[in-house]
Order: structure tokens, then C-alpha cells, then sequence
């Protein structure tokens, strides 16, 4: 008789579905909180610019660089680890460096403190994600992936929607810069005794042995660099884009369009929610249904489609009113959370297991760099050219739409290397 328990190539079964759905969601949670720890200080920031004598570069820096350097440290290393340890033990660790530099944000007492406190944060809120990638395709059979990191990508627009609406609640009742960041911080405690429940599932779909040394996962990446070249260039724009505008959207409502924080955080946490759920459950399942298609290319489809509507949506920063900006950024992070979700399903399906954490290590190093490090000043830089600070609303716009450009030709090329790779599977 049939087992009634899927079992993957290697022989090892895949979790029941009750245990897969636990398990899925204990890692969304990791991923919220991780994503909240992140957000929290965008919509507060002009009250620690003001409070700190903090300038434009200043913040793009805390934002940006500090973002960046550890995951550009990080995350090689980390994927690596991924690929031969235990992962959820990884995990926890992270959210516990996530925690600590919540908490050493809100003592924060100038610039250099403020730098170093962010960096811990991002330690834990970036690196988090190829880990919780790697579990969550061990829990889920392939062709179901896709709807499975739907529940990351969700987990990751909740927790932003979180943190600016935690935000407006906490400057409602008390006008203070630092006290989200000490309630967050304390909510980690409760993350990692959740974390603590869930155990390392065995590993699928492996086609080289994990204890292979380094040089021989980077030749395998290396001869996948067709396919996962246009990728990088699709994903690691599309992070540029939405780390722009999860950066400088608080401030162009405040100086453009006259709001203070407690008029936007409301509504901001809202579009960041309704654009997270509705761009990972159109990825989700645009990503399953592209894998079950005839061409392998059908799984970056979504992809093309949501970067090109990314483009005319960048222009949000210089619509004529507040509820047009709102709906324009919405239509922006819904393409953003396609294309982050189809890019990760394709990436836990074409790429061995072992070979997944090095990958994804190695998308963070670039994403870390470019998305989070430039990003940023990019915008900054680019309001100082244009005019100034009064600038920042053309500056962001002309960011998000170059990057949008660039992310649709990344998958467009991905599309076509796809379907010249069945072309010539088939003809041998």
C-alpha cells in the first residue's frame, strides 16, 4: 500500500500538512518580527533627525549603509551555514541579534550609536530570510512552494505594516522616537521562546553532498550563472526600489504633503498590509501555476509582468494628492512582493538544497549592497542635484522608475534563458 506521507527524491519525508502549516507560520512569525524591527525607525525618523541634529546624509547612511555592511559581511557566511547546520538554531540567533540592536536604538544617543544599533537590527532583519527560505522549502513539497513562501512574503509586509502602525498608535499617546523600539525589542523575548517549538526538518532535493567543500558550491553556482545572473539584476533592483521607498516615503508625506506622522502611519502600516497579502498571493500562486506549466520559463512570468507595472507606479512621490500617492505605492509594493516571491520560489526549485543557502547568501550580499547600501543616497544624492531637500519627491520617483526598468529586463532575460534550456532538452 502507498504511504500516505509525501516522500521527496532523497527518500526523506516531507512534514504532514498540519506540521508543514506550523511550521510555516512560526517562520512568517521570525520574518514579521524581523521585518518590523527594520521598518519601525523609517516613520520615526524625522523626530530622530530633529532629536539627534541629525542631516539627509546622516539618515541615508542609518538607513542604508548600516543596513547594508553586515549583510554584505554576513551573508556568505551565513548561507553557508545554512546549507550544513542546524537552521531554526541559526534562526533564533539572528532574532536575538535583531532584538538587541531594536533595544540599542532606542538609547541611541547620536549618530555613531545610532549606526552601530541599526546595524545589529539589520543583522537579524535581512539575513533572517535566506534562512526561513531554507526551512520553508523542506517543509513544503515543490510543486506547492510557491503558495509556501507566500506565507514569508506576508510575514515580511506584516511586519512593516506593523511597525508604522505601532508607530502612529505610540506618537498618539506619547510623541517619543524610542519607545516602539523598547516594546519591540521586549516582543523578541516571546518570538524566540516561539521559534524554540519548531525542529529542523530534513533536508530534500540535495545533489551534492553537504559537506562538499566551498570551492565546489561556488563552481555549481558558477554554471548556473546564465539563469541566476538576470535574477540577481531583476531582484537585487527590485529590493533598490522598495528599500527606497520603505526609506523616504515618510519623508516626502511630511515635507511634500504637509502630513505628520501620526496622520500617515495609519494608513501606511494599511497599504503596506493589503499590498503585502495581495502581491505574495498573486506571486504565490502565479509562481506554482508557472512551475506546473509546459516551460520552465512560465515560473518568472508574474515577474516580467509586475516589474513592468512597477514603472509607471514609481511615480507615487509626485502624485497630486494623498490619496492618489497611497494608491500608486500600493500598485508599487504589490509589483515588489510578486517579484520577490516568484524569485525565491524559482530559487528554491532550480537550485539544489544545498546549494540554496550559499545562493540566497550570495542574493543577500548584493540586495545588502545595492539594494540597502546605495539605495538610499542614491535618492539623497539625486534630490541634491535636482534642487535639494525640497527636491526628494522627483528624486525617488526617478529612482524607483530607473530600477523598475532594470528589474524588467533582468527577468525578461531570466525568461529567455529558461526557455532556451528546454529548447535544448528537448532536441537532445
Amino acid at each position: 500500500m502507498a504511504s500516505a506521507t509525501p516522500v521527496s527524491s532523497t527518500g526523506a519525508a516531507t512534514p504532514a500538512r498540519g506540521r508543514e502549516l506550523v511550521g510555516l507560520l512560526l517562520l512568517a512569525l521570525a520574518i514579521t518580527y524581523a521585518s518590523a524591527t527594520r521598518a519601525l525607525f523609517s516613520p520615526l525618523q524625522e523626530l530622530a533627525k530633529a532629536d539627534l541634529r541629525l542631516s539627509d546624509l546622516d539618515l541615508s547612511l542609518v538607513q542604508g549603509l548600516a543596513a547594508s555592511l553586515p549583510i554584505a559581511l554576513l551573508s556568505i557566511p551565513v548561507g553557508r551555514l545554512v546549507d550544513r547546520a542546524n537552521r531554526m538554531r541559526i534562526l533564533m540567533a539572528l532574532t536575538a541579534v535583531s532584538a538587541a540592536g531594536t533595544a540599542a536604538t532606542a538609547w541611541a544617543g547620536g549618530l555613531a550609536t545610532l549606526f552601530v544599533a541599526r546595524m545589529l537590527a539589520g543583522v537579524g532583519a535581512a539575513l533572517a530570510v535566506p534562512v526561513a527560505i531554507s526551512v520553508a522549502a523542506d517543509l513544503s513539497r515543490p510543486q506547492a512552494r510557491g503558495r509556501a513562501l507566500l506565507y514569508l512574503s506576508v510575514g515580511n509586509m506584516l511586519g512593516a505594516a506593523a511597525a508604522f502602525a505601532l508607530a502612529g498608535w505610540l506618537l498618539a499617546v506619547l510623541p517619543s522616537w524610542r519607545r516602539g523600539h523598547v516594546e519591540f525589542a521586549a516582543f523578541g523575548l516571546a518570538v524566540l521562546a516561539a521559534l524554540a517549538c519548531q525542529r529542523e526538518p530534513a533536508r530534500h532535493e540535495t545533489g551534492v553532498t553537504l559537506d562538499a567543500p566551498f570551492r565546489v558550491a561556488l563552481r555549481a553556482l558558477w554554471a548556473r550563472r546564465a539563469l541566476l545572473a538576470p535574477l540577481f539584476v531583476g531582484q537585487v533592483t527590485v529590493v533598490m526600489a522598495d528599500m527606497a521607498a520603505v526609506t523616504w516615503a515618510a519623508p516626502v508625506l511630511t515635507r511634500g504633503y504637509q502630513q505628520r506622522p501620526a496622520d500617515f502611519a495609519g494608513w501606511m502600516g494599511l497599504v503596506l498590509l493589503v499590498s503585502g497579502l495581495v502581491g505574495s498571493t498573486l506571486g504565490g500562486f502565479a509562481a506554482d501555476r508557472g512551475y506546473r506549466s509546459a516551460s520552465r520559463a512560465g515560473i518568472v512570468r508574474a515577474a516580467v509582468v509586475a516589474a513592468a507595472i512597477s514603472v509607471p507606479a514609481a511615480f507615487y512621490p509626485v502624485m497630486p494628492t494623498v490619496p492618489a500617492f497611497a494608491v500608486a505605492l500600493a500598485v508599487f509594493l504589490i509589483g515588489g512582493a510578486v517579484t520577490g516571491l516568484v524569485t525565491a520560489t524559482a530559487l528554491a526549485v532550480l537550485v539544489p538544497n544545498e546549494l540554496r543557502g550559499v545562493c540566497l547568501g550570495a542574493f543577500m550580499v548584493l540586495g545588502g549592497m545595492i539594494g540597502f547600501g546605495v539605495a538610499p543616497t542614491l535618492v539623497t544624492l539625486a534630490s541634491q542635484g535636482l534642487g535639494g531637500d525640497a527636491s526628494l519627491g522627483r528624486a525617488l520617483a526617478l529612482v524607483g522608475a530607473g530600477t523598475s526598468l532594470l528589474a524588467l529586463a533582468g527577468f525578461l532575460r531570466a525568461a529567455a534563458v529558461l526557455r532556451r534550456e528546454d529548447a535544448g532538452s528537448a532536441s537532445r
